[in-house]
């Protein structure tokens, strides 16, 4: 499942909840987030489009792996560019499922929970998603959901109840 959506909008939060939730439902299940994987795998890239590009082309590849081990994975980026999750999508094959976090550019901003926005709107985190870089919009997600107005319990089990219907498990 690959969660995509601005800073701020759940990724992180939501991925790392369907992880216990279905990993308490019998399922093998693992996360691949965007703060954890820029620290070692891909800590030579930065933020530029083509950084982002070869990030996220990085992430498909060791996710379809994952996947082609058995287990469930959820994956947390940003991930801004429509042509980045398609090359995702086909990496990891048919067992790709798009989650867009969707609260708004506002409910983000106030949220802010690194002060990335603040930084971002003073100048000093240029290429920034949402502010002086672009977010390209899922077209056709097969979850959206607004997390400014859904809690994050009621989306929890929205996506265990989706992803137990996409995953399941066989004796």
């Amino acid at each position: 499942m690959w969660f995509t959506g601005l800073s701020g909008s759940g990724k992180s939060t939501l991925a790392m909840a369907l992880e216990r939730s279905l990993f308490n439902e019998g399922y093998e299940v693992f996360v691949l987030d965007g703060d954890n994987l820029r620290h070692g795998l891909n800590s030579n890239l930065g933020f530029s489009p083509q950084d982002r590009e070869e990030n996220i082309r990085r992430v498909g590849e060791v996710a379809a792996l994952f996947a082609n081990s058995g287990l469930v994975v959820l994956t947390a980026f940003i991930s801004p560019y429509l042509a980045d999750r398609e090359l995702a999508r086909q990496a990891i094959g048919g067992s790709f499922y798009e989650v867009f976090l969707d609260p708004g550019l506002d409910a983000c901003e106030q949220r802010d929970p690194k002060g990335l926005y603040k930084k971002a709107r003073a100048g000093d985190i240029p290429d920034f998603t949402g502010i002086s870089a672009p977010y390209e919009e899922p077209t056709d997600p097969d979850v959206r959901l607004d997390t400014a107005e859904i809690p994050v319990e009621d989306c929890v089990d929205m996506l265990t109840e989706f992803a137990t219907g996409a995953f399941r498990i066989t004796d």
